[in-house]
């Protein structure tokens, strides 16, 4: 029998109608800068006081109009988790910020004292892990990694929760381009994105919905047309659809940082591959951060106005044009009292 755990949580992240249109707010780093660029300080001297008060004035603002929201436990969960509306799906993220960054590649690891089963019992509806990622990678960090997303996929299975995996492909050490920030790559390579999502849609991983960046750069993606450059690109969202598709496991798309209109046209692209959603954060709200904290008011009025203006737009977009997800119970062999229960492992 199909997990109904699993199922029941995917479902909780999608709106009424099946469509994923998600909310991220468990970013550490890139609200650390954005308050350090308000604040006029070095992104060390934040204080744990303003990440609280940022995060919730995000949460404030957006939820309503969010499916679900992708929570930290270390800043947003103390920050928000009481004013997080009830009908909103709670995605909570598992993994550390603090990435280990080897010559041969990243290894990621999970925030310290927290777990599934944590995640399960704060009344999370899915646990996100991300996984920094590259094929062409040292063998001991690739092991390293397919290792940590597995025994987090067992940990899902075992808890009946949805499991949420990001992939980012990022700079080695001694590349020119080489960041720790969490930026898009101008120069990333479509075919290191899609052999990331061939290799984690095998089934051992156990992934129920893929978080995932454009296999192409947003800002140099061109426009949906008849164009020999669009068609190409086409091809490239297609194959990370059709590797989907057959693992059956559904998708949507993280914003990067993309301003909103590269990141819609990110989105269609994605939707006519069969992305069913988003699950954007800076794209939406850091403009409003960095721009007038820590002047609450004027943070409101900035998300309640241009921030919430673009998390509709995208909602718009998605409704028009992405495929509703729906849940499959397989409810078929229950034929008889007490049949539920004895099928249900």
């Amino acid at each position: 029998m199909t997990s109904i755990g699993k199922q029941r949580g995917l479902a909780r992240l999608a709106d009424e109608d099946g469509h994923f249109t998600m909310v991220a707010l468990d970013q550490r780093p890139p609200l650390l800068q954005a308050l350090a660029k308000a604040r006029g300080i070095p992104a060390d001297q934040v204080e744990f006081a303003d990440m609280l008060a940022a995060k919730r004035l995000l949460v404030e603002a957006l939820a309503h109009d969010a499916s679900s929201m992708l929570l930290d436990p270390n800043f947003a969960m103390p920050a928000a988790i009481d004013v997080l509306p009830a009908r909103t799906g709670l995605i909570v993220t598992l993994e550390e910020h603090r990435f280990q960054d080897t010559p041969g590649g990243r290894k990621s690891r999970s925030i310290d004292n927290w777990s599934v089963e944590k995640i399960r019992r704060v009344g999370g509806d899915a646990v996100k892990v991300l996984a920094w990622y590259r094929p062409d990678a040292s063998d001991e960090v690739l092991q390293h990694q397919k290792d940590y997303v597995r025994t987090i996929g067992a940990e899902c299975r075992r808890h009946d929760i949805p499991y949420v995996l990001e992939l980012l492909v990022y700079p080695f050490p001694d590349s020119d381009r080489h960041t720790t920030d969490y930026v898009e790559s101008a120069d990333k390579r479509a075919d290191l994105v899609i052999e990331s999502v061939r290799e984690f849609a095998k089934p051992e991983y156990g992934v129920d919905l893929y978080k995932l960046e454009t296999p192409l750069p947003a800002a140099s993606l061109p426009p949906m047309d008849d164009s020999a450059e669009s068609r190409a690109a086409a091809a490239q969202f297609a194959e990370v659809g059709s590797i989907c598709a057959d693992a059956g496991i559904p998708w949507v798309l993280l914003s990067g940082g993309a301003a909103p209109e590269q990141f819609e046209r990110v989105l269609s692209y994605s939707y006519a591959a069969g992305a069913q959603g988003f699950l954007a954060g800076r794209t939406i709200w850091l403009d409003a951060v960095q721009n007038h904290f820590p002047d609450r008011e004027a943070v409101l009025t900035a998300l309640k106005g241009d921030g919430m203006k673009i998390l509709k737009d995208l909602g718009r977009l998605t409704r028009e044009k992405a495929q509703p997800w729906k849940p499959d119970f397989r409810l078929e062999q229950v034929d008889r009292e007490g049949a539920f229960s004895c099928a249900y492992a």
